[in-house]
């Protein structure tokens, strides 16, 4: 009998704050206010999504700001990020990076400064709440100008020592050029953050390259077009670079057409360090655990090699050596634990956030 993955210690570095909402409290919040959701985020949830071309991925951003809009006051927010740390922990996570672009609601919330701190407190308060470690990554939005990636550099590393860990950059990149952004990731990694860049998505490895070469990347959001090039993969390897691969959100947004089509066992084979993401739950229908699920049931990894994801996922993130240390250990004790003890099956993604 396989050991049960939710027991499994693990850290989730690739989720974003809209998209970690739950789909029950996405309908609850619209119709507390009186807001029309369209069908794709109703009755007819997951959406069917296809972002490889240009109306796809318009499509995909109309439904993620309609899900943004429910998001009205500061207990909303505080409700989403207690429900998202609760889930999480359902999953197994103990360490969670969670990712949000504070331009998007600092229009309602007080300004960019006032938006942060009120993220920052929500995570801390969750964390506390649901016994997990939680930490912020500031992102950029490739389809605004470079010199708004630099204000929120700036910010971000305002933060460094009250829960910010790290600078990303998100959205479509066939709209912005990673070297583009090249200062607002000087800013923030001279502030001490990890540079964590969206690539190879929507583009292939070119894309992740820039992001590397450009940026500074010490992890990449997705990757998963490394498994193109041969030499890429090597010096993703040789860098300890690591991919944070969201399988469920590559077929969501057609990057693959199945499960089983997205590289992950090619990228770990490769020796390139992953570390398995959900992206955004509300849009692609499942969670964390279902990601490791995958990696057991489509990709054929055994007990020893799961936890060596889980290892990678530990050893790529911001958490403090400490958190680390201890995150690692269990990692070892699941994976020699004997399973007499009878644990309780975990239940499904969908079951156990819906």
């Amino acid at each position: 009998m396989p050991r049960p993955l939710h027991a499994l210690p693990k850290a989730h570095l690739h989720l974003h704050f809209t998209g970690s909402m739950r789909h029950a409290t996405l309908i609850e919040l619209a119709r507390e206010q009186g807001l029309h959701l369209p069908d794709a985020l109703e009755q007819d949830w997951p959406p069917k999504l296809r972002a490889t071309d240009e109306r796809g991925w318009f499509r995909f951003q109309r439904l993620y700001d309609i899900a943004r809009s429910v998001l009205t006051r500061p207990e909303h927010v505080y409700r989403l990020m207690r429900e998202t740390a609760e889930d999480e922990v359902a999953a197994g996570s103990r360490w969670l990076e969670i990712q949000v672009d504070p331009s998007g609601y600092a229009q309602r919330f007080g300004g960019l400064t006032a938006t942060l701190e009120l993220m920052l407190d929500t995570v801390e308060q969750a964390a506390a709440h649901a016994g997990i470690g939680m930490a912020v990554i500031v992102a950029a939005n490739r389809t605004r100008h470079p010199l708004d990636a630099n204000t929120l550099a700036r910010l971000a590393t305002q933060y460094a020592d009250r829960g910010v860990v790290g600078f990303g950059l998100s959205n479509d990149e066939r709209r912005g050029a990673a070297r583009d952004f090249e200062r607002a990731f000087r800013i923030a990694k001279r502030g001490g953050l990890l540079s964590v860049p969206h690539g190879g998505e929507l583009m292939g490895p070119r894309s992740i390259a820039q992001c590397v070469d450009d940026l500074g990347a010490d992890r990449v959001g997705h990757g998963v077009r490394a498994a193109e090039d041969e030499w890429l993969m090597r010096r993703l390897a040789d860098r300890q670079i690591c991919c944070e691969v969201c399988p469920t959100s590559n077929v969501g947004l057609g990057v693959s057409e199945r499960a089983a089509d997205v590289p992950v066992r090619r990228l770990f084979d490769a020796g390139v360090p992953i570390a398995l993401g959900s992206d955004d739950p509300l849009l692609f229908g499942t969670r964390l655990l279902r990601q490791y699920e995958l990696a057991r049931d489509v990709y054929g990894f055994d007990d020893a090699e799961v936890a060596e994801l889980a290892r990678q996922s530990v050893r790529s993130s911001a958490a403090p050596e400490s958190v680390r240390k201890e995150l690692l250990k269990g990692v070892d004790d699941w994976l020699v634990k004997s399973l007499s003890e009878g644990r309780s099956p975990a239940r499904s993604d969908e079951a156990s956030t819906e």
